[in-house]
């Protein structure tokens, strides 16, 4: 452990059991639901065994001994650099981890509560890509309903028009627990309000793209669900625009929810990349003829 509010695990990694791809991003979103120090290991060694989880974005972390068993197994099964801020007063927090060490944490945008929303730069086949996940707060007790869920969202609403103009020209990710659901959700849910739909809204009014949304426009999807059975996608990844098209897959996952490791679905995503770029100064080469 760093320091109180960024930790980059300084142990040496075993050899990892999938090597990164250099030609798409595969990122893999996990809710960790306040795991025990037991069923965090069992969670980091799921997720290291998935090939298309180079960067894992684990939400609802436990900010002790839980969470602390996560971010220490998740070094051990090959993840080179993990970004895990850790809270000044109890609460959740949210974890990326990198099986590539060309990966660093960046101040997140986000300024309250910034333990929920890490960011990361990493490089992928030559290509940097910024990194920002989110674990939204529920509603909170009655006595408090809702207050520390509005401020983190106005919190993340404003931030996403300040991320997208400090990367400028690589792609976006943002991946997270939102606690929210689309307009149009199916089935509605009377629960939300519309301050509630405007914070989903606000990605897109930001340049971000639903990337499961762009890939299935009209494929019904639920992340969670309640006592009452009822789904609510509430896990989302969201890509900038202008690389949206680039977006190879983006799909739920029940695996994990079903092994009883969470009670979310994983969301995965692939988002392709250029070639790779010709090193500064070097001349490309040219056919002859």
């Amino acid at each position: 452990m760093s320091t109180p509010a960024e930790q980059l695990s300084l142990i040496s990694p075993d050899e990892p059991a999938h090597q990164p791809a250099d030609d798409a991003v595969r990122l893999l979103l996990f809710n960790a639901q306040h795991a025990s120090p037991d069923r965090s290991r069992r969670q980091a060694a799921w997720v290291a065994a998935r090939e298309n989880a180079d960067i894992a974005v684990f939400t609802e972390v436990s900010p002790t001994r839980g969470g602390d068993a996560l971010v220490t197994a998740l070094t051990e099964r090959g993840y080179a650099t993990v970004v895990a801020p850790q809270p000044s007063t109890p609460d959740y927090r949210t974890v990326i981890a990198c099986r590539t060490s060309a990966a660093r944490a960046v101040p997140s945008p986000v300024t309250v509560t910034s333990h929920r929303a890490p960011a990361a730069r990493v490089t992928v086949g030559g290509h940097d890509i910024a990194v920002l996940g989110l674990y939204v707060p529920s509603r909170g007790p009655k006595e408090q309903r809702n207050v520390a869920k509005r401020a983190f969202q106005e919190a993340v609403t404003e931030s996403l028009p300040r991320l997208r103009a400090a990367f400028p020209d690589m792609p976006v990710i943002v991946a997270g627990d939102l606690n929210v659901i689309e307009r149009g959700h199916q089935p509605p849910h009377k629960v939300f309000g519309e301050w509630e739909y405007d914070f989903y809204d606000s990605f897109q009014a930001a340049g971000l793209t639903d990337a499961f949304r762009h890939l299935h426009p009209d494929e019904i999807a639920h992340s969670w669900f309640g006592r009452s059975g009822n789904g609510f996608r509430f896990d989302h990844l969201f890509v900038s625009t202008p690389h949206a098209e680039r977006v190879l897959g983006c799909d739920y996952h029940p695996e994990a929810r079903e092994a009883g490791l969470t009670d979310h679905a994983v969301m995965t995503l692939r988002l392709g990349l250029p070639s790779t770029p010709v090193a500064r100064g070097e001349v490309p080469a040219t056919s002859s003829g």
